[in-house]
């Protein structure tokens, strides 16, 4: 009956180590996520910002699969480029080029023609940690230009 015991025993302990490991790796997995979904909240307002104090007109420019974002601003140009899952912002004034956001799927800015304005929109993917996520992790943002004209 003792070896019966053990036995029984054994097989519980490796369940709940198995069941505590997976718990261990879907916490870190969730933390990773809510702080990727942060950075694209971030970027996002810092990226309407910029547009919305933008001193002349936004251009978008896209050369081997390479998208450029143009916002004139007071102290200089800034430029936000996406290529290889990676989103960078360059602002004239220290003219480093910086990683803004990682962990990009993909990303696509585009103006919007609206009645009276020209309004911006980018539309962010983020890469899934897991092969087989519920949700994918998508967002919008929209802006107006500040230095838009209107028709």
């Amino acid at each position: 009956e003792c070896l019966a015991y053990i036995g029984l025993l054994a097989v519980v302990l490796g369940f709940a180590t198995k069941i505590f490991f997976q718990s261990w790796d879907d916490s870190k997995a969730l933390r990773r996520n809510a702080d990727d979904i942060a950075r694209a909240l971030h970027a996002g307002e810092q990226w309407r910002a910029d547009v919305r104090a933008a001193t002349g007109p936004v251009q978008l420019t896209d050369a081997d699969g390479v998208e450029q974002l143009h916002i004139p601003a007071s102290a200089g140009e800034i430029v936000y480029t996406s290529s290889n899952g990676e989103l960078r912002r360059q602002d004239s004034a220290d003219a480093i080029e910086r990683v803004w956001l990682s962990n990009v799927k993909s990303s696509q800015m585009q103006s919007d023609l609206r009645q009276n304005v020209t309004a911006w929109r980018w539309e962010l993917e983020l890469k899934t940690v897991k092969k087989t996520a519920r949700y994918r992790p998508l967002f919008t943002f929209e802006t107006v230009a500040g230095g838009a004209i209107t028709r």
